[in-house]
């Protein structure tokens, strides 16, 4: 019945912002995707007995929510803070198992320090830093 139902609220990263955001307004908003995309992440982790559907919906979602936040964390001028909202995403990702895409992340991470935090929480990661270069 339909007249029961409330009607679906959009999620976050599909809301739109009519005016473009500044550095920390986009950081807020990234911070509040992953935020939103971690409850989903965990739903994916948890796995469940649930309909292959609703796994499907549920990762559909999660690949909107990680595009919109790296959409977002593209426009962020300031390197230190495209670092940590970068990070944010990089540690989504690191929970659903993404490694692929996390490592990818990480080398779009300028700030050595930072690289070398997300290394220490995820050594699944250690491959993705500088290329090394062997010695002859």
């Amino acid at each position: 019945m339909r007249w029961f139902q409330k009607p679906q609220e959009p999620d976050i990263w599909e809301v739109l912002d009519a005016r473009p955001l500044g550095d920390i307004e986009a950081a807020q908003r990234i911070r509040e995707i992953c935020a939103s995309a971690g409850s989903i992440a965990d739903k994916m982790v948890a796995g469940g007995r649930g309909a292959e559907r609703e796994k499907a919906t549920e990762a559909e979602r999660y690949q909107a929510a990680i595009k919109r936040a790296l959409e977002i964390a593209m426009k962020i001028s300031d390197d230190a803070m495209r670092d940590v909202s970068v990070a944010q995403i990089i540690r989504l990702c690191v929970t659903v198992d993404h490694m692929k895409t996390a490592r990818i992340l990480v080398r779009a991470i300028k700030s050595e320090r930072s690289r070398a935090e997300l290394v220490a929480e995820n050594p699944a990661l250690a491959d993705a830093g500088q290329p090394t270069i062997s010695r002859v």
